[in-house]
């Protein structure tokens, strides 16, 4: 009788432990990617729990589970170029908590969400405004790594005073307003018909350098024919193309072939 009745007494104490242990939690688990914010009694401690099982005080611990994995955040950003051209982008960026300060983010700032509305959106527009202004819109477009890299210096150093980290930014769009679109393409047909006609100007003058220069190519040959051409050179020219057969001169009855190849007979003209 006694063996049953303790029995029930340490089912009863081991059913009461298993309600108080889900009641009241006296362990806490943080998955990956996830760090704890301990509080007693509301107030934020400095320890950070990592990932896994952890034990704590029920009632008087809680603990908050921040993410600490890289997010992604998109906002539509309007901005002012130098030239006071209106200019439209989306920014992309990439961000996470800095782990071992998730404390002290949820203890200045609050979980993710708040992290995005009170900090990184105003940061984001505020920074891309002054960061615009400083480049004119055709600058905006050849120089746009270089913007880039402007913003993401500047969002990188101000949002490190939140303990909040920048992987990535990217500029995700750029574009202007409509009646500038146009301005820029009609610019840019002018351009390419300047081009064009640059280079069929250039290509004509080349030409017409081409043929005087061919001009005075055969001028010169000439003289240089004039100059060493002698008897003997027309002598042997003459008999390189005969083909054996003599010209004959008609005249009476008869037809008798005719060949001078005496230098000293030849006329003064074809001398020279």
């Amino acid at each position: 009788m006694k063996s049953s009745n303790t029995s029930y007494i340490l089912a009863g104490i081991a059913i009461l432990l298993l309600v108080g242990a889900i009641f009241f939690k006296p362990f806490v688990i943080i998955n990956a990617g996830e760090r704890g914010v301990v509080m007693k009694f509301g107030q934020v401690q400095e320890e950070v729990l990592t990932e896994g099982i952890h034990p704590i005080i029920p009632i008087v611990n809680t603990v908050k589970s921040l993410s600490v994995r890289v997010q992604k955040h998109q906002i539509p950003g309007q901005a002012s170029s130098k030239d006071l051209q209106d200019v439209f982008t989306d920014v992309a960026l990439n961000w996470h908590i800095v782990p071992d300060k998730s404390n002290l983010v949820f203890q200045q700032i609050g979980d993710e969400n708040e992290v995005v509305q009170r900090i990184i959106n105003p940061a984001v527009e505020e920074i891309l405004k002054a960061v615009m202004a400083l480049y004119t819109a055709e600058q905006i477009i050849t120089k746009r790594g270089e913007v880039k890299a402007g913003i993401d210096s500047q969002l990188t150093s101000r949002l490190a005073q939140y303990n909040i980290a920048v992987d990535d930014i990217s500029l995700v769009n750029i574009r202007f307003s409509q009646r500038f679109s146009e301005a820029v393409e009609a610019k840019q047909i002018a351009e390419q018909e300047a081009k064009r006609a640059e280079f069929l100007a250039l290509k004509a003058t080349q030409e017409a350098q081409a043929e005087v220069n061919r001009a005075k190519g055969q001028a010169e040959a000439q003289r240089l024919l004039r100059e060493n051409l002698t008897a003997e050179i027309l002598q042997k020219r003459a008999i390189d193309k005969w083909d054996g057969h003599f010209p004959t001169v008609l005249g009476g009855n008869s037809a008798l072939p005719f060949i001078n190849i005496k230098p000293h007979e030849l006329s003064p003209a074809v001398q020279q």
